[in-house]
């Protein structure tokens, strides 16, 4: 799991020691599975019961064409962050492959035995070669992270560093009043829409209830606007937090790969697509974890620290069910 103090800052010539890992697994099956299918083309064939093909050297130039792109892993591996074109070529290959099998299948072309391939060759480098490629797009795109030592929690909430586009820190909005800052991650993700959603669905029943919402967002002031105004949160206080202080100050860190990548994390993002939340374009660390806390008085009252990319913010276990007061 990719804990805090892993988040790197973002330097093109620092990637992740797994990265390499990886690309030098796939650069060796490849080269290996190239090698075995030149050298041995009806192996396969023979070994799930299916007819040799009358044309052998077909089979073999797909071999060679795997082989390369072992060659051009091990090229990646040296530096994935600027090589990641090699990566994308390479995911999109393991992608478009078991489509078109899925295809040969259905139109009887060929027999479900031969996908075993698609195993092996495609569909385990999915998630690694797509974690690498969300880290090359920070790397070249998401503003660094902070490096140094970060601010104590009080200091960090009374910051004039931090305020909402009214300026106002969080310090004084939660002497104001409750306020529930909800952690989102960046606009693109289908859960952060979907977050939004939930929360403009109750918005006017939230502020009945003497509770107001701050959102913690990893975008520009501009670009905030209108994301809130398209969900009818124009009202709402928000800060821009793009090198995550606030962030890591609260306590939220990077998602290891279940958190963000897991069945549960899968199957709730198909519900939320499903449901119109739809996706856009990645702004921000598409690592950061999101989570809530409610406010008050320069202290957590109450917290939400989510379990995964996927859980959404849960307004009864801080306190604030829609049409009740938040603090008593």
């Amino acid at each position: 799991m990719i804990e805090l103090n892993q988040i790197s800052s973002h330097s093109l010539s620092s990637p992740p020691k797994w990265m390499r890992q990886v690309l030098i697994a796939a650069a060796a099956y490849n080269l290996l599975w190239g090698a075995a299918v030149v050298l041995f083309p009806f192996a396969l064939f023979d070994a799930i019961g299916m007819e040799r093909p009358l044309y052998p050297g077909i089979w073999q130039c797909v071999g060679m064409i795997v082989g390369v792109y072992g060659i051009g892993y091990y090229a990646a591996a040296r530096n994935p962050f600027v090589h990641w074109p090699i990566t994308l070529v390479g995911l999109l290959g393991k992608i478009f492959g078991p489509i078109g099998f899925v295809f040969a299948v259905a139109n009887g072309e060929l027999p479900w035995q031969f996908g075993l391939t698609i195993l092996t060759n495609d569909l385990i480098w999915w998630v690694p070669f797509f974690m690498i490629l969300v880290h090359a797009y920070n790397a070249h795109h998401a503003p660094p992270a902070f490096q140094g030592e970060l601010p104590k929690f009080d200091d960090a909430i009374r910051s004039g560093q931090f305020t909402t586009r009214r300026g106002k820190t969080l310090s004084e909005l939660s002497d104001e009043q409750p306020t529930i800052v909800i952690f989102l991650r960046h606009f693109g993700c289908t859960f952060c829409r979907e977050t939004l959603a939930d929360i403009a669905r109750c918005y006017d029943e939230i502020k009945a209830s003497n509770t107001q919402v701050c959102f913690v967002h990893m975008s520009d002031d501009e670009r905030a606007t209108e994301v809130f105004s398209e969900y009818g949160l124009d009202g709402a206080h928000s800060i821009s937090d793009p090198r995550r202080i606030l962030y890591r100050v609260f306590g939220l860190r990077v998602g290891g790969f279940f958190e963000l990548f897991g069945p549960k994390v899968f199957a709730r993002a198909v519900v939320a697509f499903i449901a119109g939340h739809g996706v856009g374009k990645l702004e921000g660390d598409g690592l950061q974890m999101p989570g809530a806390f409610l406010l008050h008085h320069g202290e957590i009252k109450k917290e939400d620290r989510h379990d995964s990319a996927a859980d959404r913010v849960d307004l009864a276990k801080l306190g604030c069910v829609c049409g009740a007061p938040a603090m008593g």
